[in-house]
């Protein structure tokens, strides 16, 4: 007859072949953590799981002086420990005796400690964020010279204003050197008085964003006088310098729609003003003719000579008071008016070339943005305020921007 064993002669035999087995002692396994409970006795129990399968742990409170952190869920963690089998229920788990944060998680711990500390300092505080101008002439833009970040910015930004001028610091935006960079294209454009300034560059992994979680960066944001708009990553990424920014846009297209304001929306907004200056007037003057119809019918129905005479003579006043506030209305609205064509104006192109700026055309009519737009020996055609200059390409000389 085959031998009978009990539920805890299997269990007491499961586990001995565990302690047995070396590679089963003193192991480090990387995982997510899940379900973590820690218990009023001081133990911490939690599940770790990766895409594969899932193993429970637990940490007793004799091994906790050793944790520096409090897990929560979702962390990137390492744990140290043995594999075991608890005889009771049968299950077994790992013992852990040292766990630590892998990679990421190290990352986001520095991440965490940094926004505390900076947000004790007072530097995400809403009285320190300064106003974003409505309408600018010149954008500043710190972020790698190539890339969709760039692109994308430039191509919105002519767009919605072909007159605003963009000054691009080509920065280095991940790896070493990146954080001191990316201050360096900062401290510049700050120097150049622009009027506003984005600072960002294309998504990644919280790795190759680090730069933007630097404390001499968030410092640089804090300390420019010029408002910066911070533009990192995709709209779930987030960085230190998104709370230290006076604004902080999802995505560097985001960030261009925000700085730059549409000049076809400008010339709609005049002239919805003119339309309601015409009708503040059109209505002004028919409240006074009504009152001037209501005084005369008055008038008529009064039969004493006195009283036609002093309601004559108000009728009179009425027409000098009319007369006047039409006359004051009407100066002030067409002051108004002169106001709003002046600012026309100064957003026109033609206007642009009086003060002394030129439009370049290659020899197809096609505008030269850059000196890659054009090779020697290619005829360009320059226009200016009163006329077009045919020249040829002698020379491209590229401009240093970090001079």
């Amino acid at each position: 007859m085959q031998n009978v064993y009990t539920v805890g002669q299997i269990n007491s035999y499961i586990r001995r072949m565990f302690a047995e087995d070396f590679l089963l002692q003193e192991l480090n396994i990387k995982g997510e953590v899940s379900n973590c409970k820690y218990h009023s006795s001081g133990h911490i129990y939690f599940t770790l799981k990766d895409m594969k399968g899932t193993i429970s742990c637990v940490m007793f409170a004799g091994n906790r002086s050793g944790l520096s952190f409090r897990m929560t869920e979702g962390m990137q963690v390492v744990v140290q420990g043995t594999v075991d089998v608890y005889e009771r229920d049968g299950k077994y788990q790992v013992y852990a005796k040292r766990i630590t944060l892998d990679g990421e998680g190290a990352l986001f711990e520095r991440f965490q400690r940094l926004k505390e500390e900076l947000l004790e300092r007072g530097m995400f505080a809403p009285e320190y964020k300064k106003p974003i101008p409505k309408y600018i002439r010149t954008l500043g833009v710190v972020t790698a010279s190539t890339g969709a970040a760039v692109r994308d910015i430039i191509n919105i930004t002519h767009r919605r204003n072909p007159y605003v001028q963009i000054l691009l610091y080509p920065a280095i935006v991940q790896g070493e050197g990146a954080a001191d960079s990316i201050v360096r294209g900062i401290h510049m454009l700050e120097q150049q008085k622009v009027d506003v300034m984005i600072v960002g560059r294309g998504g990644g992994s919280i790795e190759d964003l680090w730069a933007f979680n630097e404390e001499r960066v968030a410092q640089a944001v804090f300390d420019c006088e010029i408002p910066i708009i911070s533009a990192v990553g995709h709209e779930t990424d987030t960085t230190i310098i998104d709370y230290v920014a006076d604004l902080r846009a999802p995505t560097p297209s985001a960030a261009a729609e925000l700085a730059v304001y549409d000049f076809l929306r400008t010339g709609q907004e005049l002239q919805a003003a003119k339309d309601t200056m015409n009708r503040q007037i059109l209505r002004r003057i028919s409240m006074q003719r009504t009152e001037l119809r209501v005084l005369a019918s008055q008038l008529k129905s009064s039969s004493p000579m006195g009283k036609i005479r002093e309601k004559r003579t108000r009728v009179l006043q009425l027409e000098d008071h009319l007369q006047e506030a039409m006359r004051r209305t009407l100066d002030v609205k067409r002051h108004q008016l002169a106001i709003y064509i002046e600012r026309l104006k100064g957003l026109s192109p033609l206007d642009k070339l009086n003060q002394g700026y030129s439009y370049v055309a290659d020899g197809r009519g096609r505008t030269v943005t850059g000196i890659q737009k054009v090779q020697i020996g290619d005829p360009i055609q320059v226009y200016v305020k009163d006329g077009r200059i045919d020249a040829v390409v002698t020379a491209v000389n590229p401009m240093d921007l970090d001079r």
